[in-house]
């Protein structure tokens, strides 16, 4: 079994929605709670507007899936100013212990 350095606190985040009093909503960020985790770098990738983004890992304990602190693709990770959007998760081994989220951060935010 592998295991983990598990160094960085994140906050988990969803979106929600909110009223804006003109029959619509606008979208906000709700905390879903905070997880320790490795962060590791998974390489450089350039987008068409040529801004370079990290593109990370993050792996941490595994959450039951439909938990609410379980991270799925429409979620983002808070780590101070920094935010990582999730573009997708996956369990590490067949026991289920660990979830890898590939990540992408966000600049000029």
């Amino acid at each position: 079994m592998r295991s983990y350095h598990l160094n960085r606190r994140l906050v988990l985040e969803a979106p929600a929605r909110v009223a804006d009093g003109s029959g619509g909503y606008h979208e906000v960020w709700a905390a879903r709670g905070q997880i320790w985790a490795a962060v590791t770098l998974r390489g450089a990738g350039r987008e068409v507007d040529q801004a370079a983004r990290l593109q990370l890992v993050i792996t941490m304990r595994a959450v039951p899936p439909g938990a609410a602190a379980r991270p799925d693709a429409t979620m983002r990770f808070r780590d101070g100013a920094r935010i990582y959007r999730i573009a997708a998760v996956h369990e590490v081994d067949p026991a289920a212990r660990w979830l890898s989220c590939f990540a992408v951060e966000e600049v000029g935010r």
